[in-house]
């Protein structure tokens, strides 16, 4: 059965915040690209070189670009951009 799409605008599905588990996946993905390399998109404080600090830092200053892609056992999904969700715990 193909996957299906429902609009972002119409209604969020699930909880208006981030959940625990997207929470630790955009975090890892995150820290992980910049231990590959990756520019950082914030000016980071003295003194913080670990991966995952910046990677949360980032998160909660709100500058990373990644869209949340939310399924339904029903086979629908939709998928909500990172700045229309509470990141904060």
């Amino acid at each position: 059965m193909p996957e299906k799409n429902i609009n972002s605008e119409n209604k969020i599905i699930g909880p208006p915040r981030l959940t625990r588990f997207e929470r630790a996946r955009i975090v890892g993905a995150r820290a992980l690209q910049i231990s590959m390399g990756a520019p950082l998109l914030i000016e980071p404080p003295e003194g913080v070189i670990n991966e995952i600090e910046l990677a949360l830092m980032e998160l909660d200053a709100g500058v990373l670009p990644i869209t949340i892609r939310r399924k339904l056992p029903s086979g629908y999904y939709q998928d909500i951009p990172l700045n229309l969700l509470h990141t904060k715990k």
